[in-house]
């Protein structure tokens, strides 16, 4: 696992490093350089008769830090200019969104772009999305203000991951802020790292490991992540405490109190910072908002046909569009009415709600039936409905053919149509379970969250239920749909639990004749174990117990 995460580390600092310069109009194309290659910087900056560049800015925080910097001038100055300030991400640096802003100069933006504190050349030590990165933010807009013709009026700030959440926070703070364009972002950081007491291990490395790599991390990053991975009760409260005050959910008010204008984009497979959190956030702003959520994971949707015309460029044209609209009043395609986007998975076709309670979405309803000698288990619109109990006990000693596949890779192949298959028949039904509904006699269109309600009996102190939806055929072949997690870091052996697993957010057609299966696991290679001990979990029915899966679809 470790060298599978160095890999993946270095192959994702590399993807998001090496944003491609294609400019339009009369702008010349460049090739594109990694920043900590020994070349010349300027070989990287495009050049264009409609704009200037300055490579050499330097941002003084309130602390006494430098932080590098570029901007992109329009060549015409006798007027005031909207403005757009981008943040880089995880691990990268100021260089990031050249071809951006080249494109939004040439259309008349002022654009900075800086590296924030700990990253790209910029001094100091990385602060996670913190009160001195917010502070930052703020002295990013005082530099442009008092230096630039800018419009004090028409101000926005955007980036993917890191610098989406702190644009997302930083907006909160600053009401000068008039538009945010935030691209893989999170709601509550808090769930994104140990939602359901599930530490996301592939992701948690990778973000680690790439910041010791890149940037001047100090010990609290990878201490608290050892603190979430190990359940450690003594840390944890102040690991809480710490991601909280990075939650872009905990600053709604002031969002909604400043009017700012939101603009969010999120992959259905983004295990990093996975996309229910954001929806809660999102279904609670007031402002003009916008969400388009699309297949792939962390990042992907905005990069691959950006920088390898992979697919329609969606995002990034609806970040101009948001701005245009946000920044300079240019009415555009971008509805208000219907503000989330939906495009279904493997699929070209989409969908526009306005909320996720919209009255075009209904949910079914399946109680689970066990699992006998003769039957598999059942997912039947009727409760089991049996006065005594009875269960269904998995060995938790390994895991099945149930399982999110290859971290990163996986989710990233979904984005070019290539999914996560099982065979259900194959899997073992002495380490799982899984449970198959009705064909479905019509085509089933799943939207929104599905979600289980499991009654368990844990045979250890440590464990861990993994949620499945799958669209079977009438061979055992099933697409993996979405899943959920649930970890137990501190049960009570032989006491009987229930709980509630939230699947990650999704768009799915389930063909007609096709069966939905949810099946159970005890790990999966996304999620930390929490216990390498082989371990007994049973599944509880009966006796007033009645374990559901609900399935949002449109009616």
């Amino acid at each position: 696992m470790k060298i599978m995460t160095r890999i993946f580390t270095v192959l994702w600092v590399a993807l998001f490093s090496t944003p491609l310069i294609s400019l339009h109009a009369n702008a010349a194309s460049h090739l594109p350089i990694l920043d900590w290659l020994s070349k010349p910087q300027e070989l990287l900056l495009p050049r264009s008769e409609h704009f200037t560049i300055d490579d050499s800015i330097e941002i003084t925080t309130e602390d006494g830090l430098n932080l590098k910097a570029n901007i992109f001038v329009p060549t015409q100055l006798d007027e005031k200019f909207p403005a757009v300030i981008f943040i880089n991400s995880w691990a990268l640096n100021e260089y990031q969104y050249i071809k951006q802003a080249a494109y939004l100069a040439e259309r008349g933006y002022i654009v900075l772009s800086y590296a924030t504190r700990g990253f790209g050349g910029s001094e100091g030590v990385v602060d996670t999305a913190g009160p001195n990165d917010i502070a930052d933010y703020s002295k990013a807009i005082d530099f442009l203000i008092d230096n630039y013709p800018v419009d004090v009026n028409a101000i926005g700030t955007g980036g993917i991951s890191y610098g989406s959440g702190i644009s997302l926070i930083g907006a909160a703070q600053d009401s000068r802020v008039k538009a945010v364009a935030a691209l893989s972002s999170w709601g509550s950081l808090v769930d994104s790292l140990y939602g359901n007491q599930s530490p996301r291990l592939a992701w948690g490395e990778i973000l680690t490991l790439s910041g010791q790599l890149t940037g001047n991390l100090d010990d609290t990053v990878p201490r608290y992540w050892e603190a979430i991975k190990s359940h450690d009760e003594s840390t944890l409260p102040e690991v809480i405490d710490w991601a909280l005050v990075r939650s872009p959910s905990e600053y709604i008010d002031k969002l909604n109190a400043n009017g700012t204008a939101i603009y969010l984009a999120k992959s259905y497979g983004d295990n990093l910072f996975q996309p229910n959190s954001l929806m809660t956030l999102f279904e609670q702003l007031t402002t003009p908002k916008y969400i388009d959520l699309l297949p792939g994971t962390h990042g992907t949707a905005e990069v691959l046909p950006d920088l390898l015309g992979i697919g329609e460029n969606l995002v990034w044209e609806n970040v101009y569009h948001w701005f245009d609209l946000h920044l300079k009043q240019q009415p555009n395609r971008l509805p208000s009415d219907k503000p989330i986007n939906m495009k279904v998975k493997f699929s070209d076709s989409t969908d526009q709600f306005t909320s996720l309670s919209d009255t075009k979405i209904a949910t079914q309803r399946y109680f689970l039936h066990p699992r006998t000698w003769f039957d598999n288990g059942d997912l039947e619109v009727t409760p089991y409905g049996v006065s005594q109990s009875k269960d269904n006990t998995l060995n938790a000693w390994a895991g099945t053919l149930f399982t999110t596949s290859i971290p990163v890779l996986s989710q990233l192949l979904e984005q070019l149509e290539v999914p996560v298959y099982s065979h259900i028949y194959a899997a073992s039904n002495i380490r799982g379970i899984y449970y198959q509904s009705p064909k479905a006699v019509s085509k089933m269109k799943i939207r929104g969250n599905p979600s289980v309600s499991l009654y368990v009996q844990p045979h250890a102190e440590q464990a861990q239920i993994v949620a499945y939806l799958y669209d079977m055929n009438a061979l055992g072949m099933a697409k993996l749909i979405t899943h959920g997690v649930y970890t137990l870091p501190k049960a009570k052996a032989g006491e009987v639990i229930k709980l509630d697993i939230e699947m990650t957010t999704t768009a799915y057609d389930v063909p007609q004749g096709h069966r939905v299966v949810l099946a159970l696991d005890t790990q999966d290679p996304q999620y930390k174990k929490p216990n390498r001990r082989a371990y007994y979990i049973d599944i509880e029915y009966g006796n007033g117990r009645e374990s559901e899966l609900t399935i949002p679809f449109i009616r």
